[in-house]
């Protein structure tokens, strides 16, 4: 059985030394457990590629059966005893926006460190929408704006949020900015894809406008350092941006935009798991907590 989970390990780090930081081992422990795996299964299991290892067809395979019998072997020890959060040891890895993490980071921490203090709580960055990320359960919660992700992942509204536009204090747009104003400055688009249109574009469209997207960054952050330091325009949600607003001249749009969805997405393999329900919880009580939601739209700081 401990071989099964390090190869579940192994298969979903891709990395021996993933694998070892994961199951609290060294990596030569490591790499001699993948030695007694190849021989047990017969097959090479994991091969090189490049600087990273690659599964074999036969691991492939194994991959889905292999880790719902780890899941349930992992919930028979757990048992189903009340959970004992002040001993509970577990790394939960989440995977959000910058902005999410900038605004609501600091109150999960607290959350977390509240009630079960040995527990960690690791970001990763959203590239993508990777579905076999929470499949595979290298990541154990998606948040942001999620797409379709699949008929068997669990999602849940977190809040909604709005676009807001964001300039730097004293820039000429000034207090008063209607749709021709607002589309004669230079505009930064926020796109993890690098698009330099969207929803905004369409609603100017509409009105006969075009606005000028100069510059395209994958982050809220990185459009907002540069509206600091230019006379560039960044529209950008309202509630998940607030802390990094701070100081920018913040003003509602002169169009409609729809609202985002904020959600939180598992995999059902984790719904009657104890912890990670406390996981979701806390979740739901950073968000709902009153103490990060924006004071208003408009802002000088």
């Amino acid at each position: 059985m401990n071989l099964l989970v390090t190869l579940d390990a192994l298969l979903s780090e891709g990395s021996v030394v993933g694998a070892a930081q994961r199951l609290n081992l060294s990596a030569p422990a490591m790499s001699r457990q993948l030695s007694r795996i190849r021989h047990l299964v017969g097959d090479p299991v994991l091969v090189r590629a490049g600087r990273g290892l690659v599964p074999t067809p036969r691991a492939e395979a194994l991959r889905e059966r292999l880790r719902s019998l780890v899941t349930e072997a992992e919930a028979l020890v757990r048992g189903d005893d009340e959970l004992d959060l002040s001993r509970l040891e577990r790394t939960f890895v989440i995977r959000a926006s910058d902005g999410f993490v900038g605004t609501f980071g600091a109150a999960l921490a607290s959350h977390a460190a509240r009630e079960a203090p040995q527990v960690r709580l690791r970001f990763a960055h959203q590239d993508k929408e990777d579905v076999e990320a929470l499949r595979e359960a290298r990541v154990d919660a998606d948040i942001g704006v999620i797409g379709a992700m699949g008929p068997e992942i669990r999602l849940q509204a977190l809040f909604h949020d709005r676009f807001i536009g964001v300039v730097r204090p004293g820039h000429p747009l000034g207090d008063v900015v209607t749709p021709e104003s607002f589309a004669s400055f230079p505009h930064v688009s926020v796109s993890r894809r690098g698009r330099f249109s969207g929803p905004i574009d369409e609603a100017l469209a509409a009105l006969g406008l075009v606005r000028p997207v100069t510059i395209a960054v994958a982050n809220f952050n990185d459009a907002l350092a540069i509206v600091r330091t230019s006379d560039h325009v960044a529209a950008v949600p309202a509630r998940l941006t607030e802390p990094a607003r701070a100081g920018l001249h913040s003003f509602e749009l002169p169009v409609r935009t729809d609202a985002l969805a904020i959600s939180l997405a598992w995999h059902p393999r984790f719904d009657a798991d104890p912890a990670h329900r406390w996981l979701r919880g806390i979740v739901r009580e950073a968000c709902a907590d009153e103490r990060c939601r924006p004071r208003t739209g408009k802002s000088k700081g």
